[in-house]
């Protein structure tokens, strides 16, 4: 016989457990949806910017490795060769697997290899490099590229802008490190490893050993310059980059050429100060002082010498090297340049022919 009492008991508890689930369920989902509302509101516009860079530009960072053969020499004198390997960083910009990176990163590399983000590795061959610029295009052979990087416009970068960094600090093993910062500067110049480097971009985002060659992004994931140095000693976030303007300029010659063609005049040149004139007794105070003709330029075969004073180019008056560069710059390979020239106390005209200028002359 059942129990009536202990039937409407148990129903009770039971409705009351199922009750229970019920709501449990209910507030569950309700929690669910709160928690995941959220975290989809945790990202900042900002973070929502570099996280969406990174996930579309950085499969296209890569490392680079180097190696080139040293030779130093034991306690007895004998020489010991070793092989020096080096690190650097690249982005593909090119389906062809075409990379751009820094010329200093791959200088004097007997092998070049690329790591992608995603750890495959190739070969990798020198196309073209710009000492000049500090830039140099390597290529990749591969099936499928992880992704290619848009090269954005430089001319419109503001200071105070954002600027995500991508690469290689030290070790391959941080390869795709991604760090933050702004555009804390335009238009900069720095000296290093000899050269002088113009119109930079300077950022606080974190640049290492490493990260040279690597790209500079704004907030749209584009490429606004090429990573290449940082100040030394204990200055801390103070890093520069290559505008990608002037790498979207040369880039075309170095795939075809594989490197870039200048026009030379080939001198070693002054600015004209107060100190010059009364040291050489000048009978004048502006214009280009000449220190020495290179043997067979175009300079020479002028005969333009040491001591000449080039006073306009091309109908423009010329104050320093910068400004007659310029000018030279302009007129192009193979075409005239009219000079004035100041030769012991007598102004006269000189035609030259400009030539290509060789690769690695420095001045």
């Amino acid at each position: 016989m059942y129990n009536l009492s202990n039937y409407r008991k148990w129903s009770w508890a039971v409705g009351i457990l199922i009750v229970g689930l019920l709501l449990g369920s209910f507030a569950f989902s309700i929690s669910t949806e709160a928690e995941s509302e959220l975290q989809e509101k945790v990202l900042v516009p900002q973070e929502e910017a570099v996280t969406k860079a990174v996930r579309e530009v950085g499969p296209a960072v890569v490392s680079i490795i180097t190696k080139k053969t040293e030779v130093t020499r034991d306690i007895f004198l004998n020489p010991v060769p070793w092989e020096r390997e080096g690190l650097g960083s690249g982005v593909v910009f090119d389906e062809e697997g075409y990379i751009l990176t820094n010329n200093h990163v791959i200088e004097e590399a007997e092998e070049i290899k690329v790591m992608t983000a995603d750890g495959r590795e190739y070969d990798a061959e020198l196309i073209g490099r710009d000492p000049e610029n500090d830039l140099a295009v390597i290529k990749i052979e591969a099936e499928t590229l992880p992704a290619i990087a848009s090269l954005g416009n430089s001319d419109e970068l503001e200071v105070g802008q954002l600027a995500i960094a991508i690469g290689s600090p030290y070790d391959v093993h941080f390869r795709n490190t991604v760090t933050t910062g702004v555009i804390s500067a335009l238009d900069r110049q720095i000296k290093a490893e000899g050269n002088v480097f113009e119109h930079l971009i300077q950022t606080d985002a974190a640049i290492n050993p490493g990260n040279s060659g690597g790209p500079l992004l704004d907030s749209q994931g584009e490429v606004i310059g090429i990573n290449t140095a940082i100040m030394g000693g204990t200055a801390q976030g103070i890093g520069f980059a290559l505008p990608i303007n002037r790498a979207k300029e040369v880039v075309d010659e170095l795939i075809e050429h594989g490197r870039v063609k200048r026009p030379w005049l080939g001198i070693y040149g002054i600015e004209i100060t107060e100190e010059l004139v009364r040291y050489y007794d000048l009978e004048i105070d502006r214009g280009v002082f000449i220190l020495q003709t290179i043997p067979d330029s175009p300079a020479a075969e002028a005969n333009l010498s040491e001591g000449d004073i080039i006073i306009e180019a091309n109908r423009q008056e010329i104050k320093n090297m910068e400004e007659l560069q310029e000018v030279v710059g302009e007129v192009g390979i193979g075409n005239e340049l009219q000079l004035l020239r100041l030769r012991d106390g007598s102004l006269e005209p000189i035609t030259v022919i400009l030539d290509e200028r060789p690769l690695d002359w420095e001045g």
